[in-house]
């Protein structure tokens, strides 16, 4: 199933996505989308609704090198578990939605495509095998790093907390094996990063398990599992889509924030 929330008109709603490429409808939904779904009866067509942000999540928990040629291509050691750092509910936009360059703070933007897991469940010291029971599903993320920041700072925050530097979407994939899903990141057309979950350092069970040992999971909170090598510098007027097998595409055009 695919969950998306989207705007017609004035409103905001939960809608699930039916349909094949270039013929989707989105059906609203009654509410929340983490319990039951209840349809209300409205329908619309893709084309005449805009994708939102498929969650407005009360934190975003990214895990940094945790693809060993990413971590080789930065110069890293692979960690022993996973390494945490936050980003900020503020940094999440949606798809189509445009990427602020901090022209007056930044000379380096980066690119990193990722699988994120989106959490259903209030949960805490999850236990490996039931990470599925508190996974609601997959989404597209760009992990969006102000590279020379994250050089000079001694943790990641600034680097990573920018407003719009947390895309999301296009939707949720609710129904989906995550464990071996090609992933590629291309800026205007051109294949820059491309790899397969399959080749995650600690895998999803593992991360949840590892984030939910220290900070209570709240149902809508992220974790972006990690980038694959390839990673690169963005421009002003570039766009930038992170592809995910079995999920979508999310797109998002670079602008000038200052």
């Amino acid at each position: 199933m695919r969950i998306a929330r989207f705007s017609a008109g004035e409103g905001v709603a939960f809608g699930v996505v039916e349909g094949g490429p270039g013929e989707e409808v989105v059906s609203a939904v009654a509410g929340h989308p983490f319990n039951q779904v209840q349809f209300t009866g409205e329908r619309f067509p893709l084309s005449q609704v805009k994708l939102l942000a498929p969650m407005l999540p009360s934190k975003v928990v990214a895990i940094g090198r945790n693809y060993a040629e990413h971590a080789r291509e930065m110069g890293n050691e692979v960690p022993d578990e996973p390494l945490i750092f936050l980003k900020p509910s503020t940094s999440v936009i949606g798809p189509g939605e445009s990427i602020a360059y901090p022209t007056s703070l930044s000379h380096r933007v980066d690119h990193e495509g990722e699988l994120a897991v989106v959490i259903g469940r209030l949960c805490r010291d999850v236990p490996v095998e039931r990470v599925k029971d508190v996974v609601f599903g997959y989404t597209c993320a760009n992990d969006v790093t102000a590279r020379d920041l994250q050089k000079k700072d001694v943790q990641f925050t600034r680097a990573k907390g920018f407003d719009t530097f947390c895309p999301l979407g296009p939707w949720i994939r609710t129904d989906l094996d995550a464990s071996d899903l090609a992933l590629t990141t291309s800026v205007n057309g051109e294949i820059r990063q491309s790899g397969r979950t399959s080749q995650l350092i600690h895998d999803i069970p593992a991360l949840v398990a590892h984030v939910s040992a220290v900070m209570t999971l709240i149902p809508g909170d992220v974790i972006l599992t990690g980038t694959p090598a390839g990673v690169g510098p963005l421009e002003i007027g570039d766009e930038v889509s992170v592809g995910i097998e079995g999920i979508g595409t999310l797109t998002n055009k670079v602008v000038a924030r200052d």
